[in-house]
C-alpha cells in the first residue's frame, strides 16, 4: 500500500489477490450459490472477473437473476449499490432479494451494506485501486 498526502491510497496487484481470496472464501463458506456473476461498470468488472476465475462461475450475459451475484470494488456511500438495487427490485419489481458483494465496505459513509465484504475500509483517504489511473480524481462515479 503506498499511502499519498493528498489522502489517496494505492493499491498493489496482491493486496487485490488477497481481498479477492478473501471475499470468495466469505461466498464459498455461505449457503448462498450463485450460477453468475455481474461485475458493475467499471469497478466492479476487474473484480467480478476475478471473482468469476476463482469461483468457476461464469460472468452472466446480460440478465440478472435470484442466482447472480452483483460485485463492484466498494460501497463507499452505498450510492452505487443503492442504485442498482433501486433499478431491480423497484423499477422491475424483482420478487427476490439481490446479493451484493464487494472489495471494500466504508461502514461509516456508505448508506448501503453488501451481503459479502472483504474487508472494512474505516479510513477516509481515497482508494486506487491498480486498474485506475495514478492521477485518479477522488470523484464518485454514480452511472449503472
Amino acid at each position: 500500500m503506498i499511502k499519498t498526502d493528498i489522502a489517496k491510497c494505492y493499491l498493489r496487484w496482491s493486496e487485490i489477490d488477497r481481498l479477492v481470496n478473501t471475499l470468495c472464501d466469505k461466498i464459498s463458506n455461505s449457503d448462498l450459490k450463485f450460477r453468475d456473476i455481474y461485475g458493475i461498470p467499471r469497478g466492479g468488472l476487474v473484480p467480478a472477473v476475478m471473482v468469476s476465475h476463482r469461483l468457476k462461475i461464469p460472468m452472466t450475459k446480460g440478465t440478472i437473476s435470484p442466482d447472480t451475484l452483483i460485485v463492484d470494488d466498494i460501497s463507499d456511500s452505498g450510492e452505487t449499490f443503492r442504485q442498482f438495487y433501486n433499478l431491480y427490485q423497484t423499477e422491475y419489481s424483482f420478487p427476490f432479494d439481490l446479493k451484493f458483494a464487494s472489495l471494500h465496505y466504508k461502514p461509516h459513509t456508505s448508506g448501503f451494506e453488501p451481503y459479502f465484504y472483504a474487508s472494512e475500509w474505516t479510513s477516509d483517504d481515497w482508494i486506487v485501486y491498480p486498474w485506475e489511473g495514478m492521477d485518479s480524481k477522488p470523484v464518485q462515479d454514480y452511472k449503472i
